[in-house]
């Protein structure tokens, strides 16, 4: 039988888009410049520099969850299409929730998680694992984002 098999691009040929830079590329010092494949399409990274293209390094891939929870902005959800869809970062990153309540869950604890958080700035000497309000929005994240 013939047939072709699709290729995973080569390291110098897989890049990413940002917001403010458009393309960028895995830089060849990072420790992720080889890796030809990650399960999310999302990076967190430390630097960006523009030598000959723009590049990224200390990257480390992230999973759709951990970014709802722990990235910057509001989070939001909106009926497009027949999809419930939950934004960052004004619409530019969106993700398509399983249904209403999903979406609006999960809205809901990321803003328990902010408000926690709020709350051991004001109090550092807080136990979040102690208290039975953190232990239990803790305890919930770990278990998404562990079984995702």
């Amino acid at each position: 039988s013939t047939g072709a098999v699709k290729m995973q691009p080569k390291a110098e040929e897989l890049k990413f888009v940002t917001k403010n830079d458009g393309y960028v590329h895995i830089h060849p010092s990072s420790v992720n410049y080889q890796t030809r494949h990650f399960e999310s399409p999302y990076l967190v990274y430390h630097e960006k520099i523009k030598t000959s293209r723009v590049f990224i390094r200390d990257c480390s891939m992230v999973s759709v969850y951990p970014l709802v929870l722990l990235g910057g902005g509001q989070v939001h959800v909106q009926l497009l299409k027949g999809d419930f869809v939950i934004s960052l970062d004004d619409g530019w990153i969106q993700f398509v929730a399983a249904s209403h309540q999903v979406a609006e869950l999960v809205k809901e604890l990321r803003c328990e998680l902010d408000q926690l958080l709020q709350d051991k700035i004001r109090n550092p000497s807080m136990d979040l694992c102690m208290c039975p309000r953190g232990s239990r929005i803790i305890g919930m994240i770990v278990k998404l984002v562990t079984t995702q």
